[in-house]
């Protein structure tokens, strides 16, 4: 079965075209478009480019598209890309306004030029549906919560992939099993406790505590502009700041808006830059402002580490994925710096060179700290495969 991950940005398009059948998994084909502003054109030259490279005798011989949707309102899982999906999104749009649109025009696209081709939507809430209450929702009146007003939590097809890669490399082949068909069969037993903090950081940063392969809570809430201060949007934030603001300095609630997603984060505290590595590089030419940049954003990771380390009476590993993650030994050093006395151990020499996958603590560490590249389209492509399965289904009778 070839299936096409189609990942949406606000002026981006990238996709990897996947085959699988049964067990075998075989990636055949990525690439990407920047400044887009014609999703259809981009889409009909990716086809075509995949035809001249031999991987698409025609449009006939894909099987389905998949999409990682973010958040729709009163929807989730993996579902048809279908016109609830797409009001779903519309319902969400103000909450996730550089995901949603974006989205909805991908996948009204794709329906236009592959009109018989399946269109599969995995939401990243779905990895925390078994979230308890206590995890998921604010104290905020009742007519909020009515109105949709919790944590839904994000990255999940990211955190998806730790919960499972962690289980196999540290030999829990019980959990990865679990993992694997988890979206099908709920939240079974495990007989041995096994868990992981997962650092999902990047440009998009979050946290999420995973317990027996299931995700108990994590930093994001309500929308992708909570928890870890991210590159340009400001993070957890006390709600009486945006009424302050208002009155001190006349500020409109459009302008609140944009300042807080658009002008926050690593960007706002440094006044450098919204990349780490430019934050870093003036932080070490004696940038105070950088330097307290990245002091916040350490402090952020170890408090909902901690937070998730306490939740689940202690870990057996923690993870570090996404492009800081993965590429910054120096992090992954000062977040487990603390943990030295509650059990991580970390190998320095391997710390200091590894950027794949891999165990960057010593074998006698109570505590594995591992590094786990993201590979969120495998995770969308496995959950459509089974979709396209169960769909294929006949009915019983």
């Amino acid at each position: 079965m070839k299936i096409l991950i189609a990942n949406l940005g606000s002026t981006s398009y990238k996709y990897r075209l996947f085959e699988l059948d049964g067990s075998a998994e075989r990636l055949l084909a990525k690439g990407g478009y920047e400044r887009v502003d014609d999703y259809g054109a981009v889409i009909e030259d990716c086809l075509k480019n995949l035809k001249e490279q031999g991987h698409l005798a025609s449009e006939d011989d894909l099987d389905a598209v998949g999409f990682k949707t973010v958040l729709g309102k009163d929807l989730s899982g993996c579902v048809e890309a279908d016109e609830k999906v797409l009001a779903a999104l519309e319902g969400f749009e103000a909450i996730a306004p550089a995901h949603n649109p974006a989205y909805a025009s991908g996948i009204k696209m794709f329906a236009k030029v592959l009109p018989g081709v399946s269109r599969v939507a995995l939401f990243e809430t779905a990895f925390y549906q078994w979230v308890e209450d206590s995890a998921s929702r604010y104290a905020v009146p009742e007519s909020w919560y009515e109105a949709g007003v919790r944590r839904y939590s994000f990255h999940g097809a990211s955190h998806k992939f730790v919960a499972e890669r962690s289980a196999q490399l540290l030999g829990r082949d019980d959990v990865a099993a679990k993992v694997q068909a988890l979206y099908q069969k709920g939240n079974t037993p495990i007989d041995k406790p096994f868990r992981v903090i997962s650092c999902h950081l990047g440009g998009s940063s979050s946290i999420t505590g995973i317990l027996n392969g299931v995700a108990i809570g994590s930093s994001m809430g309500f929308s992708p502009q909570g928890g870890l201060p991210q590159n340009n949007r400001v993070g957890d934030l006390d709600s009486m700041a945006i009424p302050y603001m208002m009155k001190q300095q006349g500020l409109s609630l459009e302008a609140c808006e944009h300042q807080l997603t658009k002008e926050g984060g690593l960007l706002g505290l440094s006044g450098v830059s919204n990349d780490l590595r430019d934050v870093c590089e003036a932080a070490e030419n004696g940038n105070t402002r950088a330097r307290t940049a990245i002091n916040v954003f350490l402090h952020s990771i170890r408090h909902w580490a901690g937070s998730f380390y306490w939740q689940m009476g202690g870990i057996d590993a923690i993870a570090f994925t996404g492009g800081i993650g993965e590429h910054n030994p120096w992090l992954r050093t000062a977040v487990c710096q603390s943990m030295q006395g509650q059990g991580i151990v970390l190998d320095e020499a391997v710390n200091g060179s590894l950027h794949d996958e891999g165990v960057i603590t010593t074998k006698d560490s109570p505590i594995q700290a591992l590094v786990i590249p993201a590979n969120e389209e495998l995770v969308i492509a496995r959950e459509v495969y089974r979709y396209q399965l169960a769909a294929q289904k006949p009915a019983a009778t």
